[in-house]
């Protein structure tokens, strides 16, 4: 691989994914830029690769640069990506799905035990020194429940099928109803919560689900409602959660991911009935390092000739565009 190709990289990233391609690549570092402007004036021309990770990529930045054959995000959500523009202008957008779906529903069924059983209160409890005054109150339960999950995909369906063990009844909505799965599909996300005491959301972001999670679906949900979100913080309308939360709409909410990260509503952290975690689904070592070398791989393996790993549906139709020149340099 030559390091005559040239990549830029727009926002710190695994260190990983920086140390793999700065053997085979001539990288540029945006976020480390004095002046980012001045350094974009300067490499745009020649910059045939992006790595994103978290930052937002749209159509007016796409065009700033005339060579652009690959957006590689870390990550699988990738709604801060105009990847819509990116296929229309010819340039593949890749993303990390796959490797990390265990890692994010093992961390889903923990965020969802913890909310219902009140583990994070039951342990500031115990450090508090309370429990010589007494017992912990008593707490709501898994058992009985019906989970809802708005969104199946790899990562809901790796949710369904760690809570089958729990014995719980499942459902779920999503844009398509799949005839492969053993759940019951409802069509709508208001009939879904008026069906299940549990919600999970686990759907991309973007504006189709964009506040899709409101007051009509929190009072269908019930006052022992729980909701649970490891998918995009925009996903739920955060107003009308805190107003839900406080008047007993519902009883419970977990969340790893917010709105406007990485700051949270002040409502929300001085709430008994919440479990806020810092956006961790993905957050060991394992599945970060997994993560970190599906981006290398995808850059490589474009710049090689043999196409994307893993391109995003918008761009998946976007084949190599190895040219005889770039073929002679590598």
């Amino acid at each position: 691989m030559s390091a005559a190709v040239d990549l830029l990289v727009l926002d710190p990233t695994d260190s990983i994914v920086v140390e793999e391609l700065d053997r085979a690549f001539r990288l540029h570092h945006l976020w480390q830029a004095p002046d980012a402007e001045r350094l974009l004036a300067t490499v745009a021309p020649a910059v045939r690769g992006l790595v994103v990770d978290g930052g937002s990529v749209d159509d007016a930045l796409l065009g700033r640069f005339p060579a652009l054959e690959i957006v590689a995000s870390y990550g699988v959500g990738y709604d801060a990506i105009d990847a819509a523009a990116a296929g229309r202008r010819g340039i593949v957008v890749t993303n990390t799905p796959g490797v990390l779906d265990d890692e994010v529903a093992d961390l889903c069924v923990g965020l969802l035990l913890a909310t219902i059983r009140e583990l994070p209160q039951a342990d500031r409890y115990v450090r508090a020194g309370k429990w010589p005054t007494g017992p912990y109150r008593l707490t709501s339960t898994l058992r009985g429940r019906t989970v809802g999950i708005f969104g199946l995909g790899r990562i809901g369906k790796a949710v369904a099928r760690r809570l089958e063990a729990f014995g719980v009844e499942l459902c779920y909505f999503g844009r398509t109803r799949q005839p492969d799965v053993p759940y019951e599909y409802v069509p709508g996300l208001v009939p879904l919560t008026e069906r299940a005491d549990t919600l999970i959301c686990a759907v991309p972001g973007g504006s189709g689900t964009r506040h899709a999670v409101n007051a009509e679906v929190m009072r269908a949900l019930g006052p022992d409602g729980v909701l649970v979100n490891i998918g995009r913080g925009a996903t739920i309308n955060e107003p009308a959660l805190i107003a839900a939360l406080q008047g007993g709409t519902i009883r419970a909410a977990g969340l790893d991911v917010f709105e406007d990260e990485p700051d949270v509503p002040e409502q929300l952290m001085r709430m008994e009935n919440v479990v806020l975690l810092p956006h961790v689904g993905t957050g060991s070592f394992a599945t970060r390092e997994a993560m970190a070398r599906l981006v290398v791989g995808n850059i490589v393996d474009w710049f090689a000739g043999r196409g994307p790993r893993t391109p995003v549906p918008e761009t998946s139709g976007i084949g190599s565009r190895l040219t005889t020149a770039t073929e002679e340099r590598l």
